[in-house]
């Protein structure tokens, strides 16, 4: 999947890059687009989370072929994102968790109002080295033991987790703090959202974290299942016990069956696009965003991740027909074990 490496070219740059300056397919498809009138169509600017951007990319992509759309996509991570929408600066971001309360309100502030629109399930996978032999899975304990404030300068071998695990150091690589996955990871493993020891690598770049893992026996990383497939010859998956015997016997691995049917808990987790109300009613964007809900479930496959049921889908197409602003989360942030399907149905 190029996806993965598109993602690190353009995360690189301080810059929204156009799509098709990141994509040489994507270049050819919209080459000096014109309308009708002879005049460039304006640009739809998106930003947000890393995890979603794969998904947007290839969403874009297509859009960009039948319809010489120019589009910028930007990855500032799901809290940057929210920033940049909520200050107008943008049309349209990708969130890896719901929006927070603090950014509902800077929104309101800004008189931004916005729809919010699930597109997909994400396991978040917890990885080792491939060369790493003892371990075989984890609880969700252990992972707490780990990665808890308190751990930082005392959990920093592997038998400080295990006795029986090698007197080894503990290098550990995460997502950025800024993240939505760094948020709902912290708030599944730890019970408080943006709560964790400070002393590891993060960044906004998966792919930095992929290379981390690979190259290190001592590593212990987590982020999206996506990135984990397309990286799978270098990563060793760690399978996680939740201690819930509701949710299955012993310890379970992600995958797009355990993330589907929900037996993959605490680490399963909805994903989102938002789009300002304001910018929803240029035709180019609501054009984009029904393409996007349309073609979501074959390309959120194409991307690695888990479509949502058809009936889902429905439902979120009639919100953005319906131009329901709001959170269906009410502003609490990251819900842990609730599905997008139950919030739909009853709102």
């Amino acid at each position: 999947m190029k996806t993965a490496k598109l993602a690190h070219i353009c995360a690189v740059s301080a810059l929204a890059l156009p799509l098709w300056s990141c994509s040489q397919q994507a270049a050819t498809a919209s080459a000096s687009p014109t309308s009708e009138t002879g005049t460039q169509p304006a640009v739809i600017r998106i930003d947000g989370s890393s995890t979603v951007y794969p998904i947007t990319e290839a969403v874009a992509e297509e859009f960009q072929k039948t319809t010489g759309a120019r589009i910028t996509i930007s990855i500032s991570g799901t809290g940057g994102g929210f920033k940049r929408l909520c200050a107008g600066e943008v049309a349209i971001i990708g969130a890896s968790r719901p929006i927070k309360r603090s950014e509902e309100q800077a929104c309101a502030t800004s008189k931004l109002a916005f729809i919010e629109l699930p597109i997909a399930y994400d396991g978040l996978a917890v990885v080792v080295n491939p060369r790493n032999r003892w371990v075989r899975s984890m609880s969700l304990r252990e992972l707490k033991r780990i990665w808890e404030p308190a751990a930082q300068k005392k959990v920093l071998s592997w038998n400080h987790v295990r006795p029986e695990w090698p007197e080894l150091p503990l290098h550990l690589f995460g997502a950025g703090v800024d993240s939505g996955t760094y948020d709902y990871f912290t708030k599944a493993v730890i019970g408080q959202e943006h709560q964790s020891r400070g002393d590891f690598t993060s960044s906004e770049d998966d792919n930095v974290l992929v290379q981390g893992v690979s190259r290190d026996v001592s590593a212990l990383g987590f982020f999206s299942l996506a990135y984990y497939e397309e990286n799978r010859d270098k990563l060793k998956l760690v399978p996680v016990d939740d201690g819930e015997p509701q949710n299955g016997d012993g310890p379970i691995a992600p995958s797009r069956t355990t993330v589907s049917d929900g037996t993959y808990q605490p680490l399963s987790r909805p994903i989102f696009v938002y789009v300002s109300k304001a910018a929803l009613a240029q035709p180019e964007v609501a054009a984009l965003l029904e393409f996007y809900l349309d073609n979501a479930p074959a390309l959120v496959k194409e991307a690695r991740y888990v479509p949502l049921p058809e009936s889902a889908y429905a439902l979120v197409h009639k919100r953005l027909k319906a131009g329901k602003v709001g959170s269906l989360f009410a502003g609490k942030g990251s819900e842990i074990g609730v599905t997008v399907e139950e919030l739909l149905a009853h709102e």
